[in-house]
């Protein structure tokens, strides 16, 4: 079964990649960035979104098979591309508003031309959204920005619990919030419904990521 249903109940972690965050024009960022997601993946995060859309497609399929390797305890997710993802050999996509749609991929995958294990995640900023996801056949559905970030602020203000809430009410499908996860906001986000948490600055800007993953499956 695709992420999450292939893993035991609790709150579901998802390390969001942003190698620019390191260190502006750092020509050390993809070495940075292996490294984070190798210590993740050690931590027991549960899934690794690799989410660097500068990346040229091949760029993109050699660093996703660079964590593949470094990250074999984790389920690694391209974001958009799902040419690469297949090529590559990661456990899913993780679809936004222009990527190719959840029901193609739910088609192909039904038509076994993508493993019948094969994730499909969508980015949802509404209730409407997270249902049509839903129909379309996604595994799950990233929910946000839940609490004001800067990798967010382009998806205008933040949603709140309260719509948070709303959609996990609704969906049948699992809902991980997403934008301004903290530890502290983590265990609101959990009583609201969500099946779990993603973040990219949590699991950065950290020197302790076995404390973070303690902390967030205590949440």
């Amino acid at each position: 079964m695709p992420w999450p249903n292939s893993r035991p109940p609790g709150l579901l972690v998802c390390y969001v990649t942003d190698r620019h965050a390191f260190a502006a024009d750092d020509p050390r960022d993809s070495v940075l960035l292996l490294d984070t997601i190798a210590r993740a993946a050690a931590a027991g995060v549960d899934a690794i979104q690799i989410r660097e859309k500068d990346l040229s497609g091949r760029a993109l399929f050699e660093l996703t098979q660079a964590a593949l390797a470094r990250a074999s305890h984790s389920k690694i997710l391209v974001n958009d591309r799902l040419d690469v993802a297949l090529a590559a050999g990661a456990s899913g996509v993780h679809l936004g508003g222009e990527s190719v749609g959840v029901s193609e991929v739910a088609r192909l995958r039904a038509a076994g031309r993508v493993p019948s294990d094969f994730s499909i995640g969508r980015s949802c900023h509404s209730l409407a959204d997270a249902l049509d996801a839903q129909r379309d056949g996604a595994d799950y559905v990233f929910f946000g920005p839940v609490f004001a970030t800067p990798s967010k602020a382009q998806f205008g203000p933040p949603q709140g619990i309260e719509a948070l809430a709303a959609v996990c009410r609704d969906a049948r499908i699992p809902v991980v919030a997403i934008g301004g996860i903290t530890l502290d906001s983590a265990a609101s986000c959990i009583a609201a419904g969500a099946a779990g948490v993603a973040a990219i600055r949590l699991f950065q800007e950290t020197d302790n990521l076995q404390a973070v993953m303690r902390a967030l499956k205590g949440s």
